[in-house]
């Protein structure tokens, strides 16, 4: 585990800014359900700058800055932001959407103005399935080819990739293209059902924990970053105290063993394993719309304030829904109880998804709570649903 080396009460770790909803895919698991179009009261280039001179005035260490979307290449003014924000120290990552506009031209100004990193998602091992995930023909291709552009311009490449029901038998295959693709990053999103993500299936809470102990058998080969799955910490913890899990469900019993037929040397580590970071939805983490509002969350539609009424480190630190968030002992259900709640904390969104409650217990989490000395030893984790 990695612990952040200052108090998340006083600042993030990381802010995620989405520039612009504008974007001409139409990705059928949209967070922001997003349009072709700019909405008119973004964020103007203004009212950016004050956002951005607001992070850096946290001091050192300063927050990691994404630009996101929609697709941040649809704001002409992009790279004007970006020599704001890294001239004032601000590093800097760019979340593009693979259109027509992402292309060397355009990355290379943005490279020189300041972004270090590029992450571009790749959420089908084959052009049906992604292009499918997309909504528009070519995208798996272009993606390809934007790929080998960031590495090129010498930028790091991180490679995102949103977990369903659906596409979770492709992770193997998944795994060999961010590996052939030099990522330094690889970061799983486990679909929470909000935007468009509505009317997708979600992998049971058997089916996360597979998929998330089989993240940490391959993390030997690619560093491996979860996003709402934190429970993939407490995995690692177990892991490295040498917990396995003794049975593993259907998914787990597929995922390795097409891992192991694609990849043979996969159980030979290659790299140490990065350790997760203890962040969470409000707790080292905020995410900022289009219009200026905060959420503890991309994927947590419960607004905290304004960027237009207050400074985003006043709201970052007093409001009271963040505050809760950053309690574990606020927490309810089994995730109020778990041991792990220090490190872990579950998916806030999920929760809140699926109850309206945002600390309520993570339906998503198959682990099951230590007993006490006075309880009967049950299983730690379900392994059948």
């Amino acid at each position: 585990m990695r612990h952040l080396r200052h108090d998340p009460d006083e600042r993030p770790f990381i802010v995620i800014w989405e520039v612009t909803r504008a974007c001409q895919l139409a990705c059928v698991h949209c967070r922001a359900d997003a349009i072709t179009r700019r909405d008119p009261l973004e964020l103007t280039c203004a009212d950016g700058k004050r956002l951005m001179a607001d992070l850096a005035a946290f001091g050192r260490p300063r927050p990691l800055l994404v630009l996101t979307g929609g697709d941040p290449l649809e704001r002409p003014d992009l790279r004007e932001l970006i020599t704001f924000g890294s001239g004032l120290g601000l590093s800097i990552a760019l979340s593009p959407s693979v259109t027509p506009r992402l292309t060397r031209a355009a990355l290379a100004p943005l490279a020189e103005a300041g972004v270090k990193a590029v992450s571009l998602s790749l959420d089908g091992a084959t052009a049906a399935s992604h292009d499918n995930f997309r909504q528009v023909d070519g995208v798996f291709a272009a993606t390809m080819a934007a790929m080998e552009t960031v590495r090129d311009l010498g930028l790091r490449l991180q490679i995102n990739t949103t977990v369903t029901a659906d596409n979770a038998n492709e992770l193997p295959h998944l795994l060999r293209l961010v590996v052939t693709a030099q990522a330094s990053l690889w970061s799983v999103f486990f679909l929470v059902p909000t935007g468009r993500g509505t009317h997708l299936r979600a992998l049971s809470a058997v089916q996360t924990e597979d998929v998330l102990q089989w993240l940490y058998d391959v993390s030997g080969i690619v560093a491996v970053k979860t996003t709402e799955a934190p429970q993939y910490r407490r995995i690692a913890i177990q892991r490295a105290a040498g917990i396995v899990p003794a049975v593993r469900g259907d998914l787990g019993r597929h995922l390795g063993e097409a891992t192991a037929a694609l990849l043979p040397g996969v159980g030979a580590q290659t790299r140490p394993r990065r350790p997760p970071i203890d962040v969470n939805a409000g707790r080292g983490f905020a995410f900022i719309d289009h219009r200026g509002t905060v959420y503890p969350s991309g994927f947590l539609p419960m607004p905290v304030g304004s960027v237009h009424d207050r400074s985003f480190s006043a709201i970052y630190r007093d409001a009271p829904e963040l505050r809760a968030l950053r309690d574990p002992n606020a927490l309810r259900g089994r995730c109020g109880a778990c041991e792990f709640r220090d490190v872990c904390g579950g998916s806030r969104s999920r929760a809140y998804a699926e109850t309206g409650d945002a600390l309520a217990e993570d339906p998503s989490c198959a682990y099951r709570v230590a007993p006490s000395p006075h309880e009967p030893a049950v299983a730690q984790t379900a392994v059948c649903s």
